[in-house]
């Protein structure tokens, strides 16, 4: 390492300080790891190695007041010891910074599409440059940590407890130390599932081996729970995020030129595991609804999802089932492509035909309740409380819960007639035995590439759905699709099995006490469940949803089709951070950053943005998910969605 300069070289050694930390016993090193916390925190220099050597080195540059717009510029190189006799930071540093920059330049140029604008170019590239940043070492072994470090005290015996009191203690197998994508390697040092699965479909554009190897990772034998579950995050590895994954690895697969097919089938076989698990663990009642608790989005109902209810009673919820039945037709897809090229897959999209199908039919109608989660009456999908005497009664609360239905949707290609026999056979079987089910479902609309639409919501429902997603007094915002309808500005009392509760819209930070009142999902746009519903839009309207025309936004008298819709979505999605106004001011951008070009020029990725105003909340810093933008505008070359 060379400096340009005169830095002060404090080395220390990256060994814990256990007499400061745990205030007992004795440091292993007269430079434990927090000496430069010391010293330039503290003013203390005494945990420094005078000899200037260890394992943790820091460089401290002191710099008197920079005036705003004014640069400082700090110079550090890495080489080998045989380059050692040219100038440090001479011309040839100068060179190795120009070759690098170009070379950078020449990558994303095939990695964007060619009409994409410079501030959309600078957008996507600052997005994928957050994400690349994000990796992280990830070292965590849960039996280690329940027993305890022996150099440490004992762990207090509330962490053996068994769960709920505990935490992970049914995950003693999870052995992690794997590079992983994190939400932000400061604030979120640790992985999230279904965070993770969004991070790698951006991935796949500028790293496709990178983002294949993560989704595998969830899937291998020290992550994965031998019950099939996957680690959620490590605060609770049991809890239920939604099943992404098999769409993340379909849009990793396509992205990366529909060529990695021992991928996919490692995925597939994994992903059955996984499904096995929430058809055992979250379907109890096996009525093909099912539980999950908040999955992900923590406060959006109009009590906590994940606390148990009362005895005899069960939630039905209407994203559960549809994250599952989104999972299942995302399988099917892949086990198609599998079986296309080898025969030892053929058996497998019936399964995951069925399986659909079983969910579908059961939001229509479960049981003796008569309760369907689709209510004719308000034209929307609700969570449904079923009683002790199977009683039902939906959660009357417009959000998001009811639009995840939209995603169950999937195109069946003309060549799956042709070349998979042994599927074909067994869907003649259901047209004869169960043609109506299959008629609701399998919406027929050939053309020279597909043959039909697979759907959770047939077109007449979908357009009444759309008529409430494309409200602006609802959920449509001038920058994405709101968590909560706008509906609820003041504060609404829903009926609840006869106990009134209330539900507040709160378009910025939660107003809340529910998890803490640290839950964002009453108001803010999100952007992973705003290209789930761009993604759908596209695929509805190349297939069944082709005569679709709804009003955008309703009551404008403006009708559109639906790749229209999908569009519209994408530009008000894409304006969340591209400079408007006088001062090039981006709406994303968080509302404690000045209003000035030097800030302006740099767009932050938040992780969710106000429901009316677009402005970045949450921690400004994390890329994660957000980093969808970048795969939003490099779709663009694909033209349809994948």
């Amino acid at each position: 390492m060379e400096a340009q300069g005169q830095p002060v070289v404090m080395a220390c050694e990256n060994e814990t300080d256990y007499v400061t930390v745990f205030r007992a016993g004795g440091n292993s090193t007269l430079y434990p790891k927090n000496g430069v916390d010391k010293a330039v925190v503290h003013g203390d220099r005494s945990a420094l190695n005078p000899a200037q050597e260890g394992t943790k080195v820091a460089l401290q540059y002191v710099f008197g007041a920079i005036a705003p717009g004014e640069t400082v510029t700090i110079r550090l190189r890495l080489r080998a010891a045989l380059h050692a006799q040219e100038p440090a930071f001479g011309q040839g540093f100068d060179q190795v910074l120009g070759a690098r920059r170009q070379e950078a330049d020449r990558f994303y140029r095939r990695v964007l599409p060619p009409e994409t604008s410079l501030d959309d170019a600078h957008v996507a590239r600052r997005a994928f440059a957050g994400l690349l940043w994000g990796k992280q070492v990830y070292r965590c072994t849960v039996r280690e940590w329940l027993d305890g470090d022996p150099a440490q005290p004992k762990p207090p015996s509330q962490r053996l407890a068994d769960e709920p009191g505990g935490r992970n203690t049914s995950w003693a197998h999870l052995e992690l130390a794997d590079v992983i994508s994190m939400p932000d390697d400061w604030e979120y040092p640790w992985f999230a599932a279904w965070d993770l699965a969004f991070h790698c479909v951006t991935l796949a554009h500028v790293d496709p081996a990178m983002a294949k190897d993560q989704l595998l990772l969830l899937c291998r034998e020290w992550a994965q729970h031998p019950n099939g579950q996957m680690p959620a995050y490590e605060w609770s590895f049991s809890d239920v995020n939604p099943p992404v994954h098999a769409w993340a690895a379909w849009q990793v697969y396509v992205i990366d030129g529909c060529r990695d097919r021992a991928f996919l089938g490692q995925m597939l076989s994994k992903l059955l595991l996984n499904m096995g698990w929430w058809v055992n663990h979250k379907d109890e009642h096996g009525s093909d609804l099912f539980e999950g608790g908040f999955l992900g989005m923590d406060n959006i109902s109009v009590f906590d999802r994940s606390r148990e209810l009362p005895a005899g009673t069960r939630l039905e919820q209407s994203d559960a089932t549809s994250w599952v039945a989104f999972a299942f037709l995302s399988m099917l897809r892949m086990s198609w492509e599998l079986a296309r090229h080898d025969r030892a897959w053929s058996e497998l999209p019936t399964t995951f035909l069925e399986r659909f199908l079983a969910i579908a039919e059961a939001t229509e109608d479960f049981g003796s309740a008569g309760i369907e989660l689709w209510d004719e009456a308000d034209g929307f999908f609700y969570d449904v409380l079923v009683m002790k005497d199977g009683r039902a009664e939906p959660v009357r609360v417009r959000s998001l819960v009811g639009l995840i239905p939209l995603l169950a949707v999937m195109l069946s290609p003309t060549w799956v007639h042709r070349e998979l026999p042994d599927f074909v056979v067994r869907r003649r079987w259901l047209e004869q035995h169960q043609p109506e089910l299959l008629a609701r479902r399998l919406l027929v609309h050939g053309d020279e590439v597909n043959e039909g639409t697979l759907c959770l919501v047939e077109p007449e429902r979908y357009a009444r759905l759309l008529a409430h997603m494309l409200d602006e007094n609802q959920f449509l915002s001038p920058h994405g699709v709101r968590s909560l309808s706008a509906a609820y500005r003041q504060t609404t009392s829903v009926d609840v099995a006869g106990i009134p509760l209330s539900v507040q819209y709160a378009p910025g930070e939660s107003n809340s006490g529910l998890f803490g009142g640290n839950s964002n999902w009453r108001g803010p746009v999100w952007m992973p469940v705003n290209v789930l519903l761009v993604d759908a839009l596209r695929v509805y309207g190349e297939g069944a949803g082709r005569q679709i025309s709804v009003e955008l936004p309703t009551g404008s008298g403006r009708r559109v089709d639906l790749r229209t819709v999908a569009d519209d979505l994408t530009e008000r999605l894409l304006s969340l951070f591209r400079p408007a106004g006088p001062t090039g001011r981006r709406p994303s951008q968080p509302a404690d950053h000045p209003d000035d070009p030097a800030w302006n020029v740099h767009p932050t990725f938040s992780e969710y943005f106000h429901g009316d105003s677009g402005v970045g909340l949450g921690a400004s810093h994390q890329t994660g998910w957000t980093a969808l933008v970048a795969h939003l505008i490099c779709s663009r070359k694909q033209g349809d969605a994948v």
